[in-house]
């Protein structure tokens, strides 16, 4: 793949969102199997903006699950190598390039407790990463509606394909992504545009229905049918449904032989009006990551896996965006029938 200005420019935008100055040393943590064209382009902005890239290079590891990995934001490749952390430890920002990501990686608070900041480009094509490179600043929305995640009490989900879910947000874990790194302690993902909570344990009850056209990230797939979780205090207890979407979940999930798998690993929305549902049907597996299409606006996003707020850690994931589900917060209505609710946010 040729290297193009346009993207060159796209990074170059993004990493002023995160205040790179010139003289700048960025770090950038890369491994064997990165998106080489990602690296490159990274290295060539900074260098364009007068900063100086550092490549911090590790092997990707060998592959050791009874299936495949993907799209978890749970990168191991660091390993707990004291001198790779302390490579990236320290102020300044490190850029993320892993293939999986650092967001719910072991070390990654011990990196951001030293005073560094991160950006993790999420392992799409460039192509995405260029057209949600944008002036529009999603901070202050996202921030409001992580103000409110931290305030409530209860989240509600439903919808008219019969989702009836119920979290309680005491003692939950909440945060948001809107786009740029750019202060000490922070990390942000590029494409951006959510907000989260990680619940504590025994708080999710109820029963999710994932409609046609709903989304299996893990599979990089658009179900075709419909398929029922019920979810007894934070654990799928049984996959409801005769058809193809059904039985693949249900293999996936039951490979792992690990309990947690089934478990709630955190909730919320999309608020990036600019991230789009439709998005993966545009892209082979190999060129995307899905990562738009957990922040396109007005979608409820379920994920199954680890959650350190609630003491589980296991490898096995999903990232399940929904539509057309309402989302409420103590009776206040957010996202209304998959739209987000903008003046909410305001």
């Amino acid at each position: 793949m040729k290297i193009q200005e346009k993207w060159i420019r796209a990074f170059e935008i993004m990493f002023r969102k995160c205040k790179v100055e010139t003289g700048e040393i960025v770090r950038l943590l890369t491994e064997t199997e990165s998106r080489s064209i990602n690296v490159q382009l990274a290295e060539l902005a900074l260098a364009r903006m007068g900063a100086i890239p550092v490549q911090i290079t590790v092997p990707s590891l060998a592959i050791n699950t009874p299936v495949p990995v993907r799209s978890t934001g749970a990168s191991h490749v660091i390993q707990n190598m004291a001198p790779v952390i302390q490579a990236l430890s320290g102020p300044g920002l490190v850029v993320d390039l892993t293939v999986e990501g650092l967001l719910h990686s072991p070390e990654l608070p011990g990196i951001l407790g030293s005073g560094a900041r991160v950006l993790m480009v999420s392992n799409e094509h460039p192509e995405t990463l260029e057209r949600l490179t944008t002036d529009q600043d999603l901070t202050a929305a996202v921030k409001k509606g992580v103000k409110m995640l931290a305030n409530a009490k209860v989240m509600t989900v439903t919808s008219a394909a019969g989702t009836h879910l119920t979290i309680d947000l005491n003692h939950a874990k909440v945060g948001g992504v809107w786009g740029g790194a750019d202060r000490p302690g922070l990390v942000q993902h590029w494409p951006g545009g959510i907000c989260l909570a990680f619940p504590a344990a025994n708080t999710v009850n109820g029963t999710l229905v994932m409609d046609i056209g709903d989304v299996n990230l893990t599979f990089k797939r658009y179900l075709e049918q419909p398929v029922t979780l019920h979810i007894e205090n934070d654990y799928v207890a049984r996959i409801e449904g005769k058809n193809l979407d059904a039985e693949l979940m249900r293999s996936y999930m039951a490979a792992w032989q690990d309990r947690d798998a089934y478990a709630v690993s955190h909730v919320g929305w999309g608020m990036n009006p600019q991230a789009r549902w439709d998005a993966l049907q545009m892209f082979d597996k190999a060129d995307t990551n899905g990562t738009e299409l957990r922040a396109f606006a007005g979608n409820f996003l379920y994920s199954t896996g680890a959650n350190d707020v609630a003491g589980r850690h296991t490898l096995g994931h999903f990232d399940l965006p929904m539509r057309h589900c309402t989302v409420a917060l103590d009776g206040i209505t957010v996202v209304d029938q998959g739209q987000l609710c903008n003046d909410v946010f305001q």
